[in-house]
């Protein structure tokens, strides 16, 4: 029993020793590969980005909208007497100068009704004469006495009389030439005229309302468009008032629109009139701006689309919109520290305009933004600039310097 004790114990305790050296093997092997591994792993390479600076300029604010192009002057020719319309002296479609004659309407009545009313008046005239001659006659018999007062006032009644029925006459005789002078239609204002609304033959007047043709000047146009009210809301924030000129700016609400085919028109037009009320129904007010239209490009009842200046912002500052990061909380961009590690910084934007955004704060001019690969950083890491805005900046460094 001793001797078999004597060998347990004794193999028990090379099973300890063994087991003890192959720990500390494991763990000399696991250092080795710990060190081996930790001086063949490379260092960890730092975020490539495209960096530019904030923008400082003056950036023009512009609204789109969708106008109507309207004649400055639309006129419509009537007969103004009734009678056969016998000549017409213009061809339609074509430019008509002002108090160029139009239509001839039947004279002979009016005509005679003037010879009539001359006639009229001649022989009141002379009754007129006759009158003041008596009167003459009896006021020095009515002095010596050798006449009644009756014969005296019956001798002023006369010529009272007379005098009054020449008035009568003359002023038949006027409205007699006036409505003979009707009978030509003349065009009241210089521009393009419409074709002929009636026949020659027909009877026209003005107890019928003859509608003979219409006139539209063209030469200048008017173009009508909508803004909303919260449109107004923002220029009076900006101390802009639609349709009303302002010394104090260097600058006035241009209007440019675009023809069918796409193209700009070359004339621009300003403002001059905004609507003093918002149309319940719509929301919307009258906005009218002239526009030149000397080869008659425009055609009046066109629609078309409005490009006004709203607003020109100075010394604003300015960013691509391809920097932004929008979230819920709010849009913010990276910005470069001096040491190029990232910052973090919410900004609060205004009106975009082509490719870009004007910050109203959170960004000076002038501050290094990250423009592109900002989805690899986080806020303090350090950054590694392109080359191609590094050698830019050097570039425009030693032209200012050679400047």
């Amino acid at each position: 029993m001793n001797i078999k004790f004597f060998w347990t114990k004794s193999s028990f305790k090379i099973k300890e020793r063994e087991t003890i050296v192959g720990i500390i093997c494991c763990l000399i092997i696991v250092a080795g590969y710990l060190f081996i591994n930790r001086k063949s792993k490379p260092t960890q390479e730092l975020p490539i980005v495209s960096v530019a600076p904030a923008a400082q300029e003056d950036v023009e604010i512009y609204g789109d909208y969708v106008g109507r192009i309207r004649a400055q002057q639309f006129v419509e020719v009537r007969a103004r007497v009734e009678g056969f319309l016998e000549e017409m002296h213009f061809e339609e479609g074509t430019f008509v100068k002002k108090n160029q004659v139009l239509f001839i309407i039947n004279q002979d009545q009016y005509r005679n009704k003037a010879d009539k009313a001359r006639a009229q008046l001649k022989k009141d005239q002379a009754q007129a004469r006759k009158a003041e001659r008596d009167l003459s006659r009896i006021r020095p018999l009515y002095e010596q006495n050798a006449a009644s007062q009756l014969d005296l006032d019956n001798a002023i009644a006369a010529y009272e009389t007379a005098e009054a029925s020449v008035g009568m006459s003359n002023a038949d005789l006027q409205q007699a030439e006036q409505e003979l002078g009707y009978t030509i239609v003349r065009s009241p204002i210089s521009g393009q005229i419409s074709e002929s609304q009636v026949d020659l033959g027909t009877l026209v007047g003005s107890s019928a309302k003859s509608l003979l043709a219409t006139i539209v000047k063209t030469d200048t146009v008017s173009v009508d468009f909508s803004m909303t009210a919260l449109d107004y809301l923002k220029g009076k924030e900006r101390n802009v008032t639609f349709g009303q000129k302002d010394s104090t700016r260097n600058w006035q609400q241009t209007v440019s629109i675009t023809l069918p085919d796409n193209s700009i028109y070359s004339q621009k037009g300003l403002v001059d009139f905004a609507a003093p009320e918002v149309n319940p129904k719509t929301g919307t007010f009258q906005v009218r701006a002239e526009i030149a239209n000397p080869d008659h490009v425009l055609l009046p009842g066109q629609f078309t689309k409005v490009k006004i200046l709203l607003d020109v912002r100075e010394n604003a500052t300015v960013l691509p919109k391809k920097s932004l990061i929008i979230e819920k909380g709010g849009a913010y961009v990276f910005v470069m520290r001096r040491d190029t590690t990232a910052e973090k910084r919410y900004v609060e934007l205004g009106p975009e305009f082509l490719n870009n955004v004007v910050v109203e704060r959170g960004l000076a001019p002038g501050e290094i933004i990250v423009t592109e690969g900002f989805h690899k950083l986080t806020p303090g890491i350090k950054m590694r600039i392109d080359n191609s805005y590094a050698e830019q900046k050097a570039k425009s460094q030693s032209q200012a310097t050679a400047e």
